[in-house]
Parts: C-alpha cells; structure tokens; sequence
C-alpha cells in the first residue's frame, strides 16, 4: 500500500482486491481508461469533494461523478498524493463522459 507523510501505513482489515476482478464483473458496467489493471484495492470510498486527500487512506478505489470538479489535474494530483489505488468517474448525473482532461491526468499519473 502506497502512503504519503501525512497519511500513516495502517492494515486493512482483509485482503486487497485486484482490480481487474472488479473489471471482469460485467454487472457493474466498469470500463478501464487507462491505467493498469493489476492495482490493489483496499477499500472503496466515495466523495464529491473537490479535495478528498485529508480522507483518503491510501490504497481506495476513489469513486465520484465529478460534482465538484474544477480542476481535474489538480484534483487527480491530490488523489495521487493520498495514495489511492484507482479513480472511478461517473458519468451521470453530472457529466455525460469522462473529461478528457481527468483522463490525460490519470494516465500522466499511472
């Protein structure tokens, strides 16, 4: 699990869950970007916060639709700092696709 300064390792409680398992679950309508899909998930967390970084963890699957998304880059950057394991974006009701530019910040980031 990846952690920055601010946020102390800590155990989760269960195993991580890899990603493409969540990807292969057609169910959920989950698509990836970009990205790799071998990320480790720890847990899941939601927020529409233009700044989630003092909640997250570390090693989440950071789900939002984008409510308060004023700066994709920035944003993406924080969500980096906080050392979550993947970004899902949804795309109703807010937005009707993935910003373009949310998508060039992830890949930038990995």
């Amino acid at each position: 699990m990846t952690t920055s300064p601010a946020h102390p390792a800590s155990t989760p409680p269960a195993p991580p869950v890899p990603l493409a398992a969540l990807l292969a679950r057609r169910e959920l309508g989950l698509r990836l970007l970009t990205g790799p899909e071998d990320a480790s998930l720890h847990w899941v967390h939601t927020s529409e916060m233009a700044d989630p970084y003092p909640y997250l963890l570390g090693g989440e699957l950071l789900l939002t639709a984008g409510v308060q998304l004023e700066d994709p880059a920035r944003f993406v950057e924080r969500v980096v700092e906080a050392g979550a394991a993947a970004l899902g974006f949804g795309v109703t009701p807010v937005y009707d696709t993935v910003p373009a530019e949310l998508v060039a910040a992830c890949a930038r980031h990995g």
